[in-house]
């Protein structure tokens, strides 16, 4: 394997400097940084990163859209912070949230009673769709 750029500094003065975990270790000679190459950081796709920010500013906590996609509610939490995200306030309403199979939805939607009373959206995740409605606060 040739390797064209060091990842630190992009120098292409690249020496193999011996073997970490069975890893070829490599030295930059411009910038003196040792790498490996190997290893494959677990790379989310931005479909579920977008769906989570979405899921956030639609009012669901960190730990449910952690249910809902999989994802760690920290890494949800962290991309919060690097995308700088702001909440909106909505004090009066609170969402509820429903997953469904293109049937179910279809089922669901045919009941009007269901439909009033309440906003609502219906986004797609993965081969499922969310419903998710808010209603005000009963007190």
């Amino acid at each position: 394997m040739e390797l064209a750029a060091c990842p630190k500094c992009g120098g292409d003065k690249i020496v193999k400097s011996g073997i970490i975990s069975n890893r070829q270790r490599y030295l930059c000679k411009k910038c003196n940084y040792y790498f490996t190459v190997n290893k494959l950081g677990k790379k989310i796709d931005n479909y579920y990163v977008t769906k989570a920010l979405q899921l956030y500013l639609e009012g669901l906590s960190f730990r449910e859209i952690e249910r809902i996609i999989g994802v760690s509610h920290v890494t949800v939490s962290n991309w919060i912070k690097e995308f700088n995200i702001k909440k909106p306030s909505h004090a009066d309403y609170h969402p509820t949230y429903k997953i469904f199979s293109h049937l179910e939805l279809v089922e669901y939607l045919k009941n009007k009673s269901q439909l009033s009373g309440a906003g609502m959206i219906i986004t797609e995740l993965g081969d499922k769709f969310m419903l998710i409605k808010w209603e005000r606060f009963k007190d």
